[in-house]
């Protein structure tokens, strides 16, 4: 039997948190619930500002990121394929998906 009860969320890094606090927001509904700004990593105590938000994914499910301005630009494993590093939610059908992949793609040409 495991210990766990089920994961708290899954944190992800982003170039712009209120960006991606906006995306999340106007795209997919979901709420911000909380935004933690620190100049200094808790676990190490290394100097190391980042801001770390939260957003409600919905029947408990949170999906976090982290603003790391003082870290080099991110990039992705380039020995995975793209196709691989990905999100997946469930959404109630594919007229929802559609239109949802529909609003996405409209908001990245801006």
């Amino acid at each position: 039997m495991s210990l766990l009860q089920g994961i708290h969320h899954a944190a992800y890094r982003c170039r712009d948190a209120k960006q991606t606090i906006d995306f999340y927001r106007e795209t997919l509904g979901m709420d911000l619930i909380l935004a933690i700004s620190e100049d200094r990593v808790p676990s190490t105590k290394e100097p190391d500002p980042y801001m770390h938000v939260f957003l409600d994914a919905g029947a408990g499910n949170v999906l976090a990121f982290f603003e790391i301005p003082n870290s080099p630009p991110m990039g992705r494993d380039e020995n995975t394929p793209a196709w691989v590093q990905h999100i997946a939610s469930k959404v109630a059908d594919m007229d929802t998906l559609l239109a949802t992949r529909s609003a996405c793609a409209r908001r990245a040409s801006r």
